[in-house]
């Protein structure tokens, strides 16, 4: 329909007002009105399908990214880093969005209106058409051109803005240490230069898109003048009538529009390529693998329950082997603690046994079979995990537990924080449907410990791993919960700096600068190990004093 409006409105011309036949310009007209109506309509109608393909093409997309992501193993989310994975989560995904769109609206319309117009043109008068038709490689190569120097620059600004999201991602968490150590003008100027950095990329890669407007414009108007002169000259001589060139002029101001649209959603379009290529590298990425060794059969165990053979690791550019040659083994129901310097490899150690990494060398054995031969939804699922730095989610203090084992009753849950000291915590919260806000903020550092170490025990494991996660309870407490683990019947593995935390344990690895550097009793260290009596007698000068 819209190719078909410079014929009407060249007949409109030719016969309606040279004939002065009124009626004919008003059915001209009324076909002209209904060419918009039905226009708009469809355009209404395209619009709408579009959106909800685009809209339905990011949200898929967004929950395929994000389940690739929770499939990455540890040391691929380490070299990626969180603020990477937000921007394509977000920002990348929106360009995704209006890339679509704009493709299912414009590419795959402007294109045959193009050649449409320049086709009808031909059908007017091939002298003209000729001019049309030069003029659509012309401006093809200016689109292209444009387009390919802007895309490594789009990827460009895509990584800088990675880094303005770690910039803010870094402040909005460590607000209270910033202001602590008065550092707002510092991280100020740190932000500026990483958002003016941002600033000066984009407005590079703008400063080279916007060169397709005007070369477009210039283009098309010295078409138009030429375009103007042919068709006068043909009029003088007969050949074409006064409203065949408007027709062709119509239809040039048809490409016009479109290229100018083309143009324009070859900025949007290459945005949205090299997006999807940051986002295709994540989903190409190879998913944490379910085993990494052939199962074999069971070593005999002789009763250990979990036994390391020369286990090396190296993290992935850290230089020096966070562990070196680890040989040791725990018996099934016994408490082990690790205790060492900081750096000495003790969360590390701890890691390797969820398969959170992956031993560099050696083997790791869970009841006789090598851990890497085990899927990790099994291997994890027999293990409680209490890491480091207390994580709760937005919710109760019921659906927080519940991640340990989603159908436990209220009992069970209840036993669960009465073993973790965290009974009180509870009660404290208004019980199970207490609160919790988003990070356990409504929390302090010692309740998040005891809610998390609940969480674990909910699940019942037959491996219990407490990584230094009760560094922020006091003496009491703590000796309360050591006590309280005895009768859990699990193997449990606590790591600590504090000698009094791993001193009642069935044995202690003494851990230095990634390797072993004794293990016994307390009673045997103290009289064989002179690390552990350093720390030993360093703590308890610190306690008394």
């Amino acid at each position: 329909m819209e190719l078909l409006v410079p014929l009407v409105v060249a007949e409109i011309v030719d016969t309606g007002v040279k004939a002065g036949d009124r009626m004919f310009i008003v059915h001209a007209v009324l076909l002209l009105a209904l060419f918009a109506a039905l226009g708009l309509g469809f355009a209404l109608t395209a619009q709408f399908f579009a959106a909800k393909a685009a809209v339905g093409t990011s949200a898929e997309l967004r929950s395929e990214l994000f389940g690739k992501l929770q499939s990455l193993s540890f040391p691929q989310i380490d070299d990626m880093g969180t603020s990477s994975m937000l921007t394509r989560m977000t920002s990348d995904i929106q360009q995704v969005q209006n890339g679509v769109n704009m493709t299912l609206r414009i590419f795959l319309r402007s294109p045959i209106i193009v050649f449409g117009a320049a086709g009808m043109a031909f059908f007017v008068d091939w002298r003209a058409g000729l001019i049309i038709l030069g003029l659509i490689p012309l401006l093809a190569a200016v689109v292209f051109a444009v387009m390919f120097a802007c895309a490594p620059r789009y990827r460009a600004v895509q990584e800088k803005l990675d880094g303005v999201y770690l910039s803010t991602r870094e402040n909005l968490s460590g607000a209270r240490v910033i202001r602590a150590f008065r550092r707002e003008e510092e991280e100020g100027r740190a932000f500026a230069q990483k958002s003016t950095s941002l600033e000066n990329e984009q407005v590079r890669v703008g400063r080279i898109a916007a060169v397709s407007g005007p070369v477009t414009f210039l283009l098309v108007n010295l078409a138009a003048v030429l375009l103007i002169f042919v068709g006068a000259h043909r009029v003088h001589f007969g050949a074409l009538e006064q409203g065949d060139v408007l027709a062709l002029y119509g239809y040039l101001s048809i490409i016009l529009v479109e290229l100018i649209k083309l143009a324009n959603l070859i900025v949007t379009m290459t945005k949205a390529v090299s997006c999807t290529r940051r986002i295709g590298a994540v989903l190409d990425m190879e998913s944490e693998p379910a085993v990494t060794a052939q199962i074999s059969a069971q070593d005999e165990n002789g009763g250990d329950h979990v036994r390391f053979e020369h286990v090396s690791f190296t993290y992935e550019g850290g230089g020096a082997p966070a562990l070196s040659d680890l040989t040791f083994s725990v018996r099934k129901g016994e408490t082990l603690g690790i205790l060492g310097g900081t750096g000495a490899g003790k969360s590390t150690l701890v890691r390797l046994l969820p398969r959170f990494y992956e031993a560099t060398a050696g083997r790791v054995l869970l009841n006789g079979q090598d851990i890497a031969s085990i899927p990790y939804e099994k291997l994890r699922a027999r293990i409680g995990y209490v890491p480091q730095k207390a994580v709760l989610f937005r919710g109760t203090i019921a659906s927080n537990l519940r991640w340990g084992k989603a159908d436990a009753t209220d009992e069970e849950l209840l036993r669960a924080l009465e073993t973790a000291q965290a009974l009180d915590v509870a009660e404290a919260k208004g019980g199970l449907s207490g609160e919790v806000a988003q990070d356990g903020r409504n929390l302090s550092g010692g309740q998040k410990q005891r809610l998390t170490i609940a969480r674990a025990l909910v699940k019942d494991p037959e491996l219990l791993i407490l990584d230094d996660s009760a560094s922020a309870l006091d003496y009491a407490t703590d000796a309360r919960l050591r006590a309280a683990l005895k009768d859990v019947g699990c193997t449990v593995i606590l790591v600590s700096q504090r000698v009094a935390s791993v001193m009642h344990a069935d044995k202690i690895l003494v851990l230095e600068e990634g390797h072993v550097a004794d293990m016994g009793t307390h009673e045997q260290l103290m009289q064989a190990c002179a690390l552990y009596r350093e720390i030993y007698e360093s703590q308890t000068e610190v306690r008394h004093a």
